[in-house]
């Protein structure tokens, strides 16, 4: 395993800020999800249960200071059901995004991919809730190429109901309402995500993401990218991300 996996697996077991990696950071994105795959063996997540991709919207790529979106592997035990309860004292600087979700019904190899492609491969569709960490300080100095590695902030989330019929929606013009101890937080549509959902499942499938895990597998699940910035947390609360056209997924944090 490469030192630059090391230090992100011992910074996560350690719940500490992780430092830029130096000498042993990855120096560009495609050498990021190297370093993310390696992470991923070590967790014991390959084949991974899924994938997150990050930064899908314009407003998020210019609150991360990246270029485009980022994808990073998702374990099993981010697979939780709506309703689910977490200990806040158990995550790093833990915040919440308003996310699409979907499962595969059958595989996307790695490459190019239109939106009709990756629809086509798509089994269920639903909202969800991704929690992330800010595990770093200064991303400037941090690089793009190790947020990468370290899953592009990924912590852990939630999954509601699938949408029945949902082939006969316009996922473009769904609207999530995002709520966080009672009060709106954020809203947006499915089309901040690079035009819509689908487009940024073939963009996923196109990524480096897909090139080190060997494309897309039936039964993965993708959180597709928040329609909201990220809410950083101050305590343990109660979230519900609301989409009038999928249905409602929540957790709450104690």
């Amino acid at each position: 395993m490469s030192a630059a996996a090391d230090a992100i697996l011992a910074a996560r077991r350690e719940r500490r800020i992780l430092a830029p990696l130096g000498a042993d950071a990855p120096a560009h994105p495609e050498a990021g999800y190297a370093v993310q795959h390696a992470v991923a063996l070590g967790q014991g997540a390959v084949p991974p249960a899924g994938f997150k991709i990050g930064a899908t919207t314009k407003q998020m790529q210019d609150y991360l200071g990246l270029m485009g979106p980022a994808a990073g592997f998702v374990p099993k035990a981010s697979l939780n059901p709506s309703g689910t309860e977490f200990r806040f004292a158990d995550f790093l600087n833990p915040g919440v995004e308003c996310e699409i979700g979907i499962r595969l019904g059958s595989d996307l190899p790695a490459g190019p991919t239109t939106r009709a492609q990756a629809a086509a491969a798509v089994a269920e569709v639903f909202p969800a809730i991704e929690i992330v960490e800010k595990r770093y300080g200064d991303l400037a100095l941090l690089g793009t190429p190790t947020l990468i590695a370290d899953q592009v902030f990924h912590a852990s989330g939630v999954l509601g109901a699938p949408v029945a019929g949902w082939r006969d929606l316009d996922l473009g013009a769904a609207k999530g309402t995002f709520h966080v101890g009672g009060k709106v937080v954020g809203s947006g549509h499915g089309r901040d995500l690079l035009g819509h959902p689908m487009e940024a499942l073939a963009w996923l499938a196109a990524s480096g993401a897909a090139r080190v895990f060997g494309g897309l597998k039936a039964g993965q699940v993708v959180w597709l990218g928040s329609v909201t910035p990220p809410i950083w947390l101050e305590g343990p609360c109660e979230v519900v991300a609301d989409f009038d056209l999928l249905g409602r997924a929540a957790l709450r944090f104690v």
